[in-house]
């Protein structure tokens, strides 16, 4: 990036900012490349385009901006955008800036960091937080038009099959060819409706905590938000029960009792709880949709690799991964009826 040309625009168009500029890279960002953003007085949070070709559709930094925007006066959990540049020429593609939470990201959802007792407690905010978004009104916060009501999940199994068909660069999988072929004509009648604001990638090491409590801070890394059905969007942080620690923050064989991580079923049933609703209906086969769109995300991470432009340092890692995952999506569909 060219430090002095985005310290000018910043002095632009950020109210009372002031350098001198320090810029540094945050770990993670596979996406989205995040950089924390060091003055004298003050210090905030760049999200940018990654270089390169884009696949249609990806990378949306002006709808990240727009959710966040829409969600803060709401009170709910996020960092608040102070500007929005569309104009790639500043430093190569679109950005937004916006304030720096400081607090606590856990990478490692066994979360080793924490004392044995407050480990619960964690888990419950963040399955209250979730449902917490979903029950904001859309509507209300100048997002109705922020995607489109219904049929959520049959548009996410087509979308991801799309760009999965599209990046020739990462190559075909068998798993992932069987999954797109299941999965459309597997939708219950549950993934029908819904139109709540979805995260999308909402899971631990997206959700910055207090430094010393099981508080939420802020909800980060909105990339994949859109309208859709909360349910779905629930059971994706769910999912953690499910996946290896080696793949992403998992819980996968781990010893929940002796960790103090509540069970899965005491997750569901928080979020549950503060939703106002009984039970998650259909829950197999969101797990397994679930762990299809994040097959289909690690297999974005591989041709962005591939094609030199991935974000993140451990893109080649995410690639290797994604035969490991594509497989474990189609044993979570075999768990929901598909046929081996």
């Amino acid at each position: 990036m060219d430090a002095a040309a985005l310290e000018a625009w910043l002095r632009a168009n950020v109210e009372g900012f002031a350098g001198p500029l320090h810029l540094s890279r945050f770990a993670g960002g596979q996406s989205n490349p995040t950089y924390r953003l060091d003055t004298p007085a003050r210090s905030y949070v760049l999200r940018r385009q990654p270089s390169g070709r884009l696949l249609k559709g990806a990378h949306a930094v002006d709808r990240e901006a727009r959710v966040v925007n829409g969600l803060a006066p709401t009170g709910f959990p996020v960092a608040e955008v102070h500007a929005l540049c569309a104009d790639p020429s500043v430093i190569g593609a679109s950005f937004y800036v916006q304030e720096l939470i400081e607090g606590r990201v856990f990478w490692d959802a066994r979360l080793p960091e924490v004392p044995r007792e407050q480990r619960a407690g964690y888990y419950r905010a963040m399955a209250e937080t979730h449902a917490a978004l979903h029950a904001i009104d859309p509507v209300a916060v100048g997002l109705a038009d922020y995607g489109r009501p219904g049929n959520y999940v049959a548009r996410q199994i087509a979308r991801w099959s799309e760009q999965y068909r599209l990046d020739h660069d990462a190559g075909r999988d068998p798993h992932m060819d069987r999954l797109i072929a299941w999965l459309p004509d597997a939708l219950p009648p549950s993934a029908e409706h819904g139109a709540a604001i979805v995260h999308g990638d909402y899971r631990i090491d997206n959700i910055i905590f207090d430094p010393v409590a099981p508080q939420v801070r802020a909800v980060i890394d909105w990339e994949l938000s859109t309208l859709g059905h909360p349910l779905a969007d629930f059971v994706y942080g769910a999912m953690t029960y499910h996946m290896p620690p080696h793949i992403v923050a998992g819980l996968g064989g781990a010893d929940l009792d002796a960790l103090g991580i509540p069970a899965e079923e005491k997750f569901v049933a928080a979020y549950c709880a503060r939703a106002g609703i009984d039970s998650i209906p259909d829950y197999d086969f969101y797990i397994a949709f679930n762990f299809f769109r994040i097959a289909a995300i690690f297999h974005g991470i591989k041709g962005r690799h591939v094609r030199g432009a991935a974000a993140s340092a451990n893109a080649a890692e995410r690639a290797r991964l994604f035969p490991e995952l594509a497989e474990l999506a189609w044993r979570k569909a075999v768990v929901a009826g598909a046929e081996e």
